[in-house]
């Protein structure tokens, strides 16, 4: 299988996304925290979405990246039926991305992170 590359928009937007939760939102262990994305990165429309994303520690990463069907239960209850639909709508758009797309979505995640760094009540934004 072909890995995924983890370039600068990559770093950027999991950094923001473990920056907004904090923790676990499983287990809700604290640090140490990896980017889940719900809609697997190869989907370019969702892979940079905050709204697509969630922190967890390795090990429930792990298992519910193992677990499809009890990750599904479990962000159903989490987000509800509206938001999972949503997300499942748009994961169907095509998306095609450009070296300087992805630049423009690493500097977005840059500066939402110091914004978040410097006001721990500042919401961050989703480049998308």
């Amino acid at each position: 299988m072909a890995t995924i590359n983890n370039g600068p928009a990559d770093r950027a937007f999991s950094k923001a996304v473990r920056l907004r939760d904090g923790e676990c939102l499983h287990c809700h262990k604290q640090g140490r925290l990896e980017c889940c994305h719900i809609f697997g990165r190869r989907n370019k429309r969702l892979r940079w979405a905050m709204s697509n994303a969630v922190s967890m520690c390795h090990y429930c990463h792990r298992y519910m990246t193992e677990q499809p069907i009890i990750f599904h239960e479990w962000l159903r209850e989490m987000y509800g039926d509206e938001r999972m639909d949503k997300l499942r709508l748009t994961s169907n758009e095509i998306y095609k991305t450009t070296e300087a797309v992805r630049k423009e979505i690493a500097a977005h995640y840059r500066d939402e992170v110091r914004r978040k760094e410097c006001d721990p009540d500042y919401e961050i934004q989703s480049w998308n």
